[in-house]
């Protein structure tokens, strides 16, 4: 018989999938759930076994974006590689210290994020002008560095942060920037999955259910964002940074309490 809390797991990692797929944020839904859920584990336990749902979405996704949007694959390449290893760096130190001393951090910076793309109608509805290669490469080698520390240390709204990278500094629209950020998802996922794994900290017959949820929802939520468009990704991106500002909102001034 399938419990409760497999059910609970199972919807919440298919929303998660679908928002994911559009926007990130995903972690948004998945991971509280999974903390809710199965409260007598390891957070640094749960949060391994919420990548292999996060994997398998992600992944579905890239592969919907990559049949219909044109990629920069050498660029993207070098991104991938330098998130995953900053990934595992992440989900090693996370298991280590606690990392709620970034989230008052991370919630100013959302707020900045959420005010500049609303009051910016024309964000990431048209590609900006580009970058030279040589600049492409060193902001985007940093950037990864950073967000790939972060998705492997706390998570929840790396995907977004990849999103807004992708429009601000390289130029990109929403559709554009939502698959390569899925890309380098992808290989944060499998940095963070190589370190929990290797350490025994992966919950497989939860993780496995819901990594077949969160794919479904994947697929759904990419076919939804290149049928759409633009200016559709720009609203649910919106909706996404309000729900994670919300999100570490609550975590800063009443998670203590």
């Amino acid at each position: 018989m399938i419990s409760s809390e497999m059910i609970m797991l199972c919807i919440a990692a298919l929303a998660a999938g679908f928002i994911d797929a559009i926007v990130g944020g995903g972690g948004l839904i998945q991971t509280p759930a999974v903390l809710i859920a199965l409260p007598h584990y390891h957070v640094a336990t749960l949060l391994g076994t919420t990548k292999i749902p996060s994997l398998s979405g992600t992944s579905s996704a890239a592969l919907q974006y990559a049949r219909k949007v044109k990629l920069e694959w050498k660029l993207l390449l070098t991104l991938c590689l330098v998130a995953l290893i900053a990934a595992y760096a992440g989900s090693k130190t996370v298991s280590m210290v606690s990392n709620s001393f970034m989230k008052p951090v991370i919630f100013g910076v959302l707020i900045i994020v959420a005010i500049y793309t609303y009051t910016k109608k024309d964000f990431g509805t048209a590609t900006a002008a580009r970058k030279t290669p040589q600049k492409e490469f060193i902001y985007g080698t940093l950037f990864a560095l950073v967000l790939g520390f972060y998705d492997g240390f706390i998570g929840p709204g790396a995907g977004s942060f990849l999103v807004l990278f992708f429009i601000t500094i390289l130029g990109f629209d929403f559709l554009k920037a939502s698959a390569h950020a899925k890309f380098v998802n992808v290989a944060t996922n499998t940095g963070s999955i190589l370190f929990f794994a290797g350490s025994g900290q992966i919950l497989y017959h939860y993780a496995i259910p819901m990594a077949a949820c969160n794919f479904l929802g994947s697929l759904l939520g990419a076919r939804l964002a290149i049928l759409k468009g633009n200016r559709f990704i720009r609203i649910f991106f919106l909706l996404v940074v309000a729900g994670t500002i919300i999100r570490f909102g609550y975590d800063i001034f009443w998670g203590s309490h």
